[in-house]
């Protein structure tokens, strides 16, 4: 899967994460995303386990594992 471009400047990923069951899940996966250098937006479903995250560039997706990771979570890739 690509990701998309949906303003100048700004990409779109939504990956699958593993795990989230409630609110402070989407939370916690959304706080250690939010860090990671060009991200301005995230966005974290539990019911779905659907993570959408827009940044300036693409990610890496070792940085955004690890980022999964360190919230207690893991991610199946995208989505």
């Amino acid at each position: 899967m690509t990701a998309q471009t949906d303003t100048p400047g700004s990409v779109t990923a939504v990956y699958q994460v593993t795990g989230m069951s409630c609110g402070h899940c989407e939370g916690s996966v959304s706080t250690e995303l939010s860090e990671l250098a060009g991200v301005t937006s995230v966005k974290a479903v539990a019911a779905t386990g659907e993570v959408t995250v827009v940044s300036e560039a693409p990610l890496d997706e070792a940085a955004v594992r690890a980022a999964v990771d360190e919230a207690g979570f893991e991610l199946a890739g995208r989505a």
